[in-house]
């Protein structure tokens, strides 16, 4: 009905906008906050959360110990708790949406939904009232190949893995960390600087786990968990494997202290939880001949650790490094990647002694159009205008001719360039090109590349 309507009815009715993506968010957040029961957290949109508790309720004395703290916790919150508990995923999802009150025996009670539970097409749901199957039970009694062909595959495939005969999967809001600690405190942690000590712990924990495995940390994150309910999770990222612990507590420094929103422990932490994401190999370090632990004091390993906190300062997409790429197309030699993406760096190839560098430090993006006099079509240039300057060619050398990688060639584009470097009259070199031959083109157009300091 309309909102006047509504209100006519009811006059103390509360309106508020419907926002899809801030209600997203909020679930997305009750699921972050719900990950201190299970890692396993599904979300089950718009409204639901679907928790994998097989091996966790031993943490909370029992399953209906670990029911009534995640209930409290979101009653904390606001949030009205509709909960079931069942073999599978689709049958305790079926419980909580289509059964008023917990039940103690399950399986009869899914038996006892009615068929609007294994959510259908409407017309299906209508075709199998209308045939006298009103509950689940009533539909299991029949023959699957009776229900597949009167009503389709999907009825048949809803039934079985709602009755657990067929596997219902989970998707987790987030995937199983392959390394992760975690603490709880009977007391919630009120300080930042107490959770951050703790934090620590955990960072040096972890590192000895993967020590065992000869693996190194490349991706951090540390989840502060709120005796409200809530979580917070921060991420720090490495350009290369680590498992220094002073390294990883700095880039935890300068992410917390850059936070928009700071850290903030409300009524206290009562659980952190650190995770290592991404593991790379990393060997043994060799220890100090006069005894100790070794020092990263080698200029490769200090830039390392400059990268890695520029990016956590300024953001991962503005720091780059430029990666070589397998292609003779000049302006797609190499890519900007971000730092903590790119390969490890390759050795740079040095030219002969004596010899002019064959490509500019400096190239145009795009290339830009010049006007050019040959002495003959397809032969170098003698002199080119650009920028409303004219420049008359002393020497040149080439034609560096690149043909086009034809397994990605466009109709806008694959035509052979010939390259020159050109110096003019008063020194300035130049690398110009000649966009096509032409056999391939009738008027083929000149462009300048880049310039050679």
């Amino acid at each position: 009905m309309s909102l006047a309507d509504a209100r006519a009815h009811v006059p103390e009715l509360i309106a508020v906008p419907h926002d899809p993506v801030a209600d997203h968010a909020w679930i997305d957040r009750l699921a972050l906050g719900c990950h201190r029961y299970t890692p396993l957290v599904a979300l089950d949109a718009p409204d639901g959360l679907i928790l994998d508790i097989a091996g966790a309720a031993h943490l909370f004395d029992d399953e209906a110990g670990l029911i009534d703290d995640a209930e409290t916790r979101l009653s904390r919150l606001g949030m009205t708790v509709r909960h079931a508990a069942g073999p599978t995923a689709d049958a305790a999802r079926a419980l909580a949406r289509y059964q008023s009150r917990p039940a103690p025996d399950e399986v009869q009670a899914v038996r006892r939904l009615p068929v609007a539970a294994l959510e259908l097409e409407p017309e299906a749901t209508t075709a199998l009232i209308r045939a006298g199957l009103k509950t689940i039970g009533d539909l299991a009694s029949r023959p699957m190949a009776n229900i597949a062909a009167r009503f389709g595959g999907d009825a048949t495939t809803a039934l079985r893995r709602i009755l657990g005969d067929a596997p219902s999967p989970l998707d987790p809001r987030i995937a199983p960390f392959p390394i992760m600690a975690e603490r709880r405190f009977a007391e919630p942690l009120g300080s930042t600087a107490h959770a951050t000590k703790v934090l620590a712990e955990l960072i040096a924990e972890t590192g000895e786990d993967m020590l065992e495995r000869g693996k190194g940390g490349r991706h951090f994150r540390a989840t502060f968990f709120r005796s409200d309910g809530l979580a917070r999770s921060i991420d720090v990222e490495t350009g290369h494997a680590t498992r220094d612990t002073g390294l990883v507590m700095r880039l935890f420094a300068e992410r917390m202290d850059g936070l928009a929103d700071p850290l903030d422990p409300g009524f206290g932490f009562d659980m952190i939880r650190l995770a290592v994401p991404r593991l790379d190999r990393l060997g043994a370090t060799q220890l100090r001949l006069e005894g100790g632990e070794a020092r990263a004091s080698d200029r490769g390993a200090a830039m390392d650790e400059l990268v890695d906190r520029m990016t956590i300062r300024l953001g991962r997409k503005r720091v780059r490094r430029l990666h070589a790429e397998s292609t003779h197309i000049p302006e797609q030699a190499q890519l900007a990647l971000p730092a903590l993406d790119a390969p490890p760096p390759q050795p740079w190839t040095m030219p002969d002694p004596g010899e002019p560098p064959t490509r500019p430090f400096h190239l145009f993006d795009p290339p830009q159009p010049i006007e050019v006099i040959a002495e003959v079509p397809d032969g170098p240039p003698h002199q080119f205008r650009w920028r409303r300057a004219t420049h008359a060619v002393r020497r040149y050398e080439g034609p560096e001719r690149i043909a086009p990688e034809w397994w990605r060639r466009r109709d806008n584009g694959g035509l052979t360039r010939d390259y020159y470097r050109v110096e003019d009259v008063q020194g300035r070199r130049f690398w110009l090109f000649r966009h096509g031959l032409y056999d391939e083109k009738p008027d083929p157009r000149w462009y300048i590349h880049g310039v050679f300091a």
